[in-house]
């Protein structure tokens, strides 16, 4: 028989990351949830509390266990990611940190870019930006992720891959609202919002997210690898399908030169290139199939 995995998973409260742990579970794995306790870990998997910013309690209640793999939801800055490097080398055979689509954000190419578009080791670190005040974060967020990265690829002695996820859609408990957004005025007849050149992005499924989280706690490679279904989709798209299962009429649209336009309203393109993630192994779906189940999903309906 397999060995079990020791796994942990520092955050996955909601969304992809309670599917993830539901994943591991079902595959046998030994998990264990680190968390403030804001929410209880699902059954079959270890509680522990503490405050990934805080190297004492997070030591603390570690303890003396070790991991065969560290799957990080929540580490949004470089000094959260010191941290974490400190304590878990020596301590984590792999760690899978959970990146994003934003570390592209200065890039704009009609090409989807490639993870060397952004090299980890070349970003510049500095933890002395105010990286707790809330409000900065929030306007840096590519950043925080970027120069996270960017500490993780500096540290040899502990082997990393950073999954760099697409927007995300589909679940009935999406809390992002966006999805929600289109309905809501599509229904009521008021205009979305979008910039005079909209750019299409790649997407990803909540559950294809998912596995491919799960699946990477498995493999071997190291560094960014980008996590997005074939296919890209224009706002017109998402709001089209989103009118179907709305019941409401035609979208209309805005063109505004506002700084807030709708969501999946890109000023620049979002695209990102999977060719790595398939040359590993991972098979994705196309955007296009799954897109009609994703829309029923959050908003109700079959799809």
């Amino acid at each position: 028989m397999t060995k079990a995995r020791e796994v942990l998973v520092i955050g996955g409260n909601r969304y992809f990351g309670k599917r993830l742990i539901a994943r591991l579970l079902a595959a046998g794995d030994r998990v264990t949830v680190l968390n403030r306790g804001s929410s209880p870990a699902p059954a079959g998997a270890v509680a522990l509390t503490a405050d990934r910013g805080d190297e004492r309690a997070l030591t603390r209640a570690l303890g003396d266990r070790t991991f065969d793999v560290v799957l990080d939801q929540v580490c949004y800055t470089p000094r959260q990611a010191e941290l974490a490097r400190r304590v878990f080398t020596g301590r984590a055979r792999r760690y899978v940190l959970t990146s994003t689509v934003e570390v592209y954000e200065h890039q704009h190419s009609a090409a989807p870019v490639r993870e060397s578009a952004v090299d980890p080791l070349a970003v510049a670190v500095d933890t002395g930006l105010p990286w707790d005040d809330p409000e900065f974060l929030d306007r840096n967020y590519g950043e925080g992720k970027r120069q996270a990265e960017a500490v993780f690829a500096a540290g040899p002695d502990l082997p990393y891959a950073s999954v760099r996820v697409a927007h995300v859609l589909g679940g009935a408990d999406d809390f992002t609202g966006r999805l929600a957004h289109y309905a809501d005025r599509i229904r009521s007849g008021a205009p979305i919002a979008v910039p005079p050149v909209a750019h299409p992005a790649t997407y990803i499924h909540v559950e294809e997210i998912a596995d491919f989280l799960f699946w990477t706690a498995g493999e071997d490679f190291t560094g960014p690898v980008n996590a997005a279904s074939h296919g890209e989709l224009t706002v017109e798209e998402l709001a089209a399908e989103v009118a179907v299962r709305a019941g409401g009429g035609e979208p209309r649209f805005e063109t505004t030169d506002a700084a807030e336009v709708s969501p999946f309203a890109f000023r620049r393109h979002y695209g990102m290139d999977n060719t790595r993630a398939v040359r590993l192994g991972f098979a994705f779906g196309d955007v296009r199939r799954w897109l009609p189940r994703a829309v029923a999903e959050t908003l109700g309906g079959t799809g």
